[in-house]
């Protein structure tokens, strides 16, 4: 097996966004005089071995379910593809889950209260659920909210109590509005393989509701992200609104690019989308900490 089918299947375009709201967090930190490095940098590494984690699953239990076919759209699936075999992306996502789970672990040991051992094991099932068990979230039109609790409200929410002990409401509605970003990754992700997926009968969103309602939801998802999280660039910025309307131009210009392209050629776009994100989560921690 060649290197390059493994970082194939970590699917960097998306990872950005596994660091996004750990970013965002540890600028609401800086904010309020509460940022701790330790804590910081292991909610980072815990996070990005979650998302790996995440991606191999999806395409083992995928590729277990009879869902993914060569020649899908999107990245080339390396266990449907033959690249890698199945046996191999299994023992993958279950090792790189449980480094996850030592570093979460050892997490909550430092720095952390009991009861955010029971989020760990929520999110670690979640991980999981995303694409297997009874009711696989991503096959059911759940995928987008999973995406916002896990990739925005719990890293969030999360990284900000390891630093200061409590949590803000406003914090709290910050990880909404990071996690609603968030979601527009799988969104274009969903948007680019709905035929595939219609196909097999994995009901995404996208294949529920079809590709101009997504397209909608696409762009009031970042509008609505900005919103929710604007008090925080209000506090630390003389002219908070210029990251912001930075993003929310970027974003609608991506809106219109999606509108226009199919297929492989909406690949980019989902990179973009994350990078976007990142950026302006990297921006906020950048201001707030200087």
């Amino acid at each position: 097996m060649k290197l390059g089918c493994w970082i194939e299947a970590m699917r960097l375009r998306t990872l950005p966004v596994s660091l996004a709201g750990v970013f965002y967090a540890a600028g609401i930190g800086a904010a309020t005089w509460r940022f701790q490095l330790p804590p910081v940098v292991l909610c980072f590494v815990f996070a990005l071995l979650a998302q790996i984690a995440s991606n191999f699953a999806n395409e083992y239990y995928d590729f277990k379910g009879g869902l993914d076919k060569a020649g899908r759209e999107g990245p080339r699936r390396g266990v449907t593809e033959g690249d890698i075999t199945p046996g191999a992306m299994k023992a993958a996502t279950y090792v790189t889950l449980a480094a996850a789970c030592v570093v979460g672990c050892v997490l909550v040991w430092l720095y952390g209260s009991w009861w955010m051992y029971l989020v760990g094991i929520i999110t670690a099932f979640g991980v999981i659920a995303y694409s297997s068990g009874p009711y696989p979230l991503s096959h059911h039109g759940l995928g987008e909210v999973a995406v916002i609790c896990f990739f925005g409200i719990v890293p969030v929410s999360l990284t900000y109590i390891l630093q200061a002990g409590f949590l803000p409401w406003w914090v709290f509605l910050a990880s909404i509005g990071i996690g609603v970003m968030i979601a527009n990754v799988l969104i274009v992700n969903n948007y680019r393989d709905m035929d595939d997926d219609r196909a097999v009968g994995k009901n995404t969103l996208a294949v529920i509701l079809g590709r101009r309602p997504m397209l909608w939801i696409y762009l009031m998802n970042g509008f609505l992200g900005v919103l929710l999280t604007l008090p925080e660039w209000m506090a630390v910025m003389k002219l908070w609104w210029m990251a912001p309307m930075v993003y929310l131009l970027l974003h609608s210009l991506l809106c219109v690019r999606m509108s226009k392209l199919n297929g492989r050629a909406l690949t980019p776009i989902l990179g973009m989308t994350a990078v976007l994100i990142l950026f302006y989560c990297a921006t906020y921690f950048i201001v707030a900490i200087a």
